[in-house]
């Protein structure tokens, strides 16, 4: 087995599989750049290897990803380190780091199996519904917070329409930053199966030995096939407009003046932020008078 370490991901080659192991447990497997290139490359680099049949993605640490990074200074590689805040710039940008990465793991020509466990918030929750299998622990579970956190239309690629297949479910599950066990993300078809902690790893290598069992070729084509069909309804002109509508958002009033607030609470956690306003606006459960 080869074996690489970059600044965020490991990268495993152990033919006919590949594994991208999201390796920054200290920051939640946080997405910020460095993050998003590292998963980026190592996906460029198992397309083109012919000895690759299917790659895993999964997460060190306590879970899976945490979402986008949101404060601090920048860290890792940014595609515009030199962005002065020009809406231009920063739009450009948000593209190059959010939008057409997803599009690229959308549209892996390669199966690909994420394997979660733990935490699956915001940005990570499209690490686990835009790849081609799922399976998760008992453990994991899954928000998109952002709605209520920051005030702001979900992620840059909103894939929940599409992952749900149900307005009623998604419109729940945006609007109120609901979290979902691994067992309700299974009954909602987000996610293949669930099992045990301890039978995770295990599950998820006999599942990806027994697809690379078929030709290579007949993989990329059924693949292909089932994508085209998606392409066909519209979803990656959605993911493209769910992301300008999502900058446009943050140029509003009522949006800006909440991601400040937001981003003045003591913990920078979209998710802790949407838990305290549930808690107000809940009888009986907020601030005493």
């Amino acid at each position: 087995m080869e074996r690489k370490t970059l600044s965020r991901v490991i990268y495993e080659k152990d033919p006919p599989i590949a594994r991208i192991i999201m390796n920054y447990p200290e920051r939640a497997n946080v997405q910020d750049s460095a993050m998003v290139w590292d998963i980026d490359s190592c996906l460029k680099e198992a397309e083109k290897d012919w000895d690759v049949k299917l790659v895993i993605l999964k997460g060190n640490g306590n879970g899976f990803c945490a979402g986008h990074a949101l404060r601090g200074p920048a860290e890792g590689v940014s595609p515009y380190p030199e962005i002065k805040g020009e809406t231009e710039q920063i739009f450009k940008a948000q593209g190059d780091l959010h939008l057409w990465p997803m599009l690229y793991l959308w549209e892996f020509p390669k199966p690909i199996i994420s394997q979660v466990h733990g935490y699956c918030i915001g940005g990570g929750t499209y690490l686990a519904y835009l790849t081609d299998i799922t399976i998760a622990s008992e453990d994991a579970y899954f928000q998109m917070p952002l709605v209520q956190g920051l005030g702001i239309p979900g992620g840059q690629t909103m894939v929940e329409p599409w992952a749900f297949m149900n307005w009623k479910r998604t419109a729940e599950y945006l609007y109120t930053a609901r979290t979902l066990t691994a067992q309700e993300a299974m009954d909602m078809g987000l996610v293949n199966r669930v099992v045990p902690r301890d039978k995770l790893e295990e599950t998820t290598e006999m599942m990806a030995r027994h697809i690379a069992q078929a030709p290579g070729t007949a993989l990329m084509m059924t693949k292909t096939l089932i994508k085209r069909a998606w392409e066909l309804m519209g979803l990656r002109m959605h993911l493209q407009m769910s992301n300008d509508l999502r900058f446009l958002t943050t140029r509003f009033s009522d949006s800006a003046t909440h991601v400040k607030e937001r981003m003045q609470q003591p913990r920078p956690y979209a998710r802790d932020f949407a838990a305290k306003k549930e808690k107000e606006s809940t009888p009986g459960k907020g601030k005493k008078k």
